[in-house]
């Protein structure tokens, strides 16, 4: 695995805007940065892909196993009223995009080891499944790159249309000021479209409830299926939350309800009881000493790399503010990101229906948070 540096392109600002990616520059700095890319073999790749999907396959365990013992999901912060038809949803198994990222520290040698899986309202789709494709197509299109992402979407939304009344699907998200939910929710829209359905979009704080109880629009037509990106536990922590999860059978959520399970870290220490040996995972748990002196300390709800803490050996050093230091905590055994000149990278390998659908990188400070960069790649040998 190499960073290799390279020449952006003259005007690229204007190139990556025109495939839609206008939140390209966070304060003057490049969020999008094609002065480096890096390099991996096609062996890299597949071992990649193949950690990806055996973890894919580990969470679908997981939840089979908190649907047994749900007195487990005490520590998940689930309000109680929702746990019954959470675990309603997962036995009815009803139709889902069943997409996300999981996120590994790696050096290109041995296993990748996985930091959190981000399924509920994974970002950074665009960048990986458009933007950095065409890039590569321009400078090195006798290469490949590890992207299929765009194309699996679209055939995944075509495969549920069937599912959808009317084809019909509304897309929702939360009016941000950095514009990067309005992007993200604004492309998967246009796969959805290009996948024969017919969206409409409505911010969140716009849905409402009907005399009869119903989910619906600005113009009253009920809600038969929509895409939201905003997280789960805002919405059952909202005044409408309990309506919302009372009528699940009147309006299709995707993702569903039953993704407060693997998005919340409270998973890593029951992936860990699960399979302690394997070969992508780190070592997680609810205290401190049962990891190890070396150890990050997570909020199981945070968000953006938000109030996490690095200890070693007792002696703390690095740590990330945020609004999460209310939230419960798990413990993971500290994995040493391979450290570059520019940062530390973290590799965000997506699926889509457990199949392995992509890469994208990010490079920041040791703490990944909103600051970090998106870096392409190519596979050479």
């Amino acid at each position: 695995m190499e960073r290799r540096r390279l020449r952006p392109r003259e005007g690229w600002q204007r190139i990556v805007e025109e495939q839609g990616l206008v939140w390209h520059t966070q304060q003057g700095v490049p969020y999008w940065d094609e002065s480096g890319c890096y390099v991996f073999t096609l062996r890299q790749i597949e071992t990649l892909e193949r950690a990806a999907e055996r973890l894919h396959e580990l969470f679908l365990k997981a939840g089979d196993h908190l649907a047994k013992r749900p007195d487990k999901l005490a520590r998940f912060g689930i309000p109680d009223w929702c746990i019954e038809p959470l675990l309603a949803e997962w036995k009815r198994d009803r139709p889902a995009l069943d997409y996300g990222r999981f996120d590994f520290g790696w050096d290109g040698t041995g296993e990748p080891k996985l930091f959190e899986y981000n399924c509920d309202t994974p970002t950074a789709m665009l960048e990986c499944g458009v933007v950095q494709w065409q890039w590569k197509e321009e400078l090195f299109p006798h290469l490949d790159q590890f992207t299929s992402l765009h194309d699996k979407l679209i055939e995944r939304w075509r495969y549920m249309a069937r599912d959808l009344p009317g084809r019909r699907l509304w897309v929702t998200h939360f009016d941000d000021d950095l514009h990067e939910d309005t992007l993200t929710a604004t492309y998967m829209r246009d796969l959805a479209e290009q996948a024969g359905l017919e969206t409409r979009g409505i911010l969140i704080d716009r849905i409402g409830i009907d005399g009869e109880g119903r989910i619906v629009d600005e113009e009253d037509y009920l809600i038969s299926a929509i895409f939201k990106l905003y997280p789960w536990e805002w919405i059952v922590a909202e005044d409408y939350g309990r309506e919302i999860v009372r009528r699940m059978d009147a309006t299709l959520w995707l993702e569903p309800i039953w993704k407060m399970l693997w998005s919340n870290k409270a998973i890593l220490p029951l992936l860990w009881e699960l399979e302690p040996r394997h070969p992508n995972l780190l070592p997680a748990a609810w205290d401190a000493e049962a990891v190890g002196p070396r150890h990050v300390a997570k909020p199981i709800l945070a968000r953006e790399g938000a109030n996490i803490l690095i200890s070693e050996d007792g002696r703390e050093t690095a740590r990330s503010g945020g609004p999460y230091d209310g939230s419960p905590r798990i413990y993971q055994a500290l994995y040493d990101l391979p450290r570059q000149d520019t940062g530390y990278p973290v590799l965000g390998v997506w699926t889509v229906g457990g199949e392995a659908a992509g890469l994208g990188i990010r490079e920041g400070s040791r703490i990944t948070g909103d600051e970090a960069r998106f870096l392409p790649h190519i596979i050479e040998g």
